[in-house]
Order: C-alpha cells, then structure tokens, then sequence
C-alpha cells in the first residue's frame, strides 16, 4: 500500500467533501481516503502502481482540480 497526498482546489462545504470522496473510493486500488476541507487536501491510500492519473482525471471530471503533494 501507498499512500498520496492531495492539494484539491474548489472545495466548499461538506457536500464537496462527500463528492470527493465518492470519486477517490470510484477508482481502482484505491482502499482508504480522507479528505480534509479546511485544508483542502486529501490523504489516499492504496495500490497505485499504474499510477496516480487516475485520481487526478476522476477529480478533475467532478470540477475538483487536484495535483500530488510532493
């Protein structure tokens, strides 16, 4: 297991949050996800050894653009 961290703009209320997640847990080898609103950030955990674009595309299709905290 792996785990990434996420800066993901447009956030807003606790309803953004449920949508985010929705869309992390949607994707495969995802197992884990926490998302932090006031932060703006997530925290996944799982089998991402095909990479992480996945993730970035599925928040980016919901209207949450997000990148990889490095």
């Amino acid at each position: 297991m792996e785990t990434i961290n996420l800066s993901i703009t447009g956030m807003t209320c606790g309803n953004c949050v449920k949508h985010v997640e929705k869309a992390l847990r949607g994707v495969a080898g995802v197992a884990e996800v926490e998302v932090d609103l006031a932060a703006g950030a997530a925290r996944v955990v799982g089998d991402f050894s095909k990479g992480t674009a996945s993730i970035i595309e599925v928040l980016d299709e919901e209207g949450y653009p997000a990148q990889v905290k490095k």
